[in-house]
Formats: structure tokens, sequence, C-alpha cells
């Protein structure tokens, strides 16, 4: 997959392209139906490139700096994603004001139009786009046949929960994550949801108790509920190698904060690898991709509890990860 960076590196070897468009957070299994209809599409359009367009930072950040924008992927999982997923040409726009503010029809004509010229675009039923998310797919469709490119509109992707069938979204996912409903944000995503982040100095509480941690701090990510969950770790000496790795490290995972043993309870991010000889991983990437939900945090009054209760929360998430 090639990455253009800037609109002015965007030459013929795009025009004709099947392009899609979006935030593209998650890379969840809706956003896999359209990547699947742009190719299916290319190859009736004579194996044309495929293309896919995102943008950094995420509009929110732009629009309402004022709020702590967290994503599903930052950017360098999102392209290994995208990649993996068949996309040939990866145009990341860097967000502006000005490039949120244009009318939809100044988006189309101006940029898309002139710039690349795509064959076709392929969006989801929900897309929106131009100032105040004001276009939509309907208008997209009027503007093809006016431009001279086709649109195809591809139907959402649903998911079997306990309340029924749901719309699968990045804003599901975000609402299961947040709920510590990490099984199922993994029916949604076609994959276990990754954390990432490099590995610092912890207070060294876990390997006292007999269960060494590796805490990280995590990019600007979602952050799963507090609680104890089973999963698998992968390290690696830089984010974009840690973003093709699946090593399958099986470990138990705590999100929460230490109030056992201090008050002022910031929240800690760790990891305990469960097999074989654990080397030193400070200053390096860690991801971990979280399985299953075990328990709720608490809070014991003796170590020893404490200790007892670690021992169980790691035989749950081995009986699980081997499930």
């Amino acid at each position: 997959m090639q990455v253009i960076n800037t609109i002015e590196k965007i030459d013929n070897k795009l025009k004709g392209c099947c392009l899609t468009i979006g935030n593209f957070d998650g890379v969840h299994l809706g956003h896999k139906r359209i990547i699947d209809t742009a190719r299916q599409t290319a190859e009736q359009f004579g194996n044309c490139p495929v293309a896919a367009i995102v943008f950094d930072p995420h509009p929110a950040a732009i629009l309402h700096p004022e709020k702590q924008t967290q994503v599903l992927t930052p950017l360098p999982l999102k392209k290994a994603l995208l990649e993996a997923a068949g996309i040939d040409y990866l145009i990341v726009l860097t967000d502006s004001y000005e490039l949120l503010t244009l009318s939809p029809a100044d988006f189309i004509v101006d940029f898309l139009k002139d710039t690349i010229a795509p064959k076709v675009v392929v969006e989801g039923d929900d897309f929106h786009f131009g100032y105040g998310r004001s276009g939509n797919a309907q208008l997209l469709q009027q503007l093809g046949k006016q431009l001279g490119f086709d649109v195809i509109i591809v139907e959402p992707q649903e998911i079997k929960l306990k309340d029924g069938l749901s719309r699968i979204s990045s804003t599901l996912i975000r609402h299961l994550l947040q709920a510590g409903n990490v099984a199922d944000a993994a029916k949604s995503l076609g994959r276990s949801y990754r954390l990432m982040g490099i590995v610092s100095k912890g207070r060294g509480k876990g390997a006292e108790l007999g269960f060494p941690t590796a805490n990280i701090e995590p990019h600007e990510q979602i952050i799963p509920a507090e609680g104890v969950y089973a999963g698998f770790v992968s390290v690696a000496d830089s984010i974009e190698k840690l973003c093709v790795l699946n090593q399958k490290i099986p470990a138990v995972f705590s999100l929460g904060r230490a109030k056992t043993f201090i008050s002022d309870h910031p929240l800690l991010i760790e990891a305990h690898i469960l097999e074989g000889k654990v080397e030193d991983l400070y200053n390096k990437y860690l991801a971990m991709d979280f399985v299953d939900f075990i328990r709720h945090q608490q809070r014991f009054e003796m170590e020893e509890k404490l200790k007892e209760q670690i021992k169980k929360d790691c035989e749950i998430a081995k009986q699980s990860l081997e499930r």
C-alpha cells in the first residue's frame, strides 16, 4: 500500500480509481464490507486501484478542541489494518478548519473531482461530508451523476447482541468497550480490540506479590472499562512493527486504580504475562488484545486476599484463552 500524505503528491496514477472516504476508526466489519465492495467494484472496472481517504487528526479534535478526542485505532494501526483489508493507496488528509468547513459541493467538485477524478466512489449509507456533515450519501449520488463518476452505497453490517440486532459502528464499539464488553467489541471489529503503548516503569508492587506486570502508557485510544481481563500481548521495538504483529502471548490485564495500596488512585494499565520467561520490556512497545472480561476491580483489605484473587484471575484467564 502506498501512503500519500499531501494533496500535492496525488498524481495521475489515481485517476479513475475506486475510492472510499471516511474516518475508518476501528476498521471494523462494517468498514471491511465497504472495502470488500470497493475491491469487487474495482475488478469490474478493469482492475483499477482501490484508494481510501482518511482524516488525521480526527475531525472532532479540530471542531471541538476543548474535548479530549480518543480513537479506537491510532493512525499507524489504521494504516496496517487498511492495507491488510485491501487498500492500494491511502491518502491521509491533514484535517484543518478550512477543509472541514467546505460545503459538500465544494468538497466534491474542487477536491474530489479535480484532484483525484475517481471512476467510482463506494460509501456506507450513513456517509456524511462537508460543512456540519450536511452532505449525505444521496447528495453524493446526485453530484456523481452530474460530475461523471458512479456512486455505490453499501448496506450496513449488523451484529446480534443481547438486545437484538445492532448496526456495527465505531460508536457502538466505543460503548461496548466503555462497558467492559470486550467480547462483543471483538465480534464487531472482527478481531480483538488492541490497546497499544510504551512500557513504563511501574511501582513494582506486582513483582512483590509474585505477579510482575508491564505498565503501559497508551496512545490516545479508548480505554476499556476498569476491570480485569484475559487477553494476549505482542511486543516490538517500534509502534509501526507492533501494528503488524500478532504474537498471542497469553496475559491477564488489570485496568484500574490501585485502591489497596495507595490513596491518590491514578489509572494503571498493566499486563501480567502468563507463560514463558518475561524479558525486560521497559521502553518497548506493547499491544494488549482484549479477549474476555473477568471481573470488576475491588478493594482488598489484606495483601494475602489480593494475591489469592490474582491467582484465581490467572486461572480463569488461562481457561478463557485456551477456549
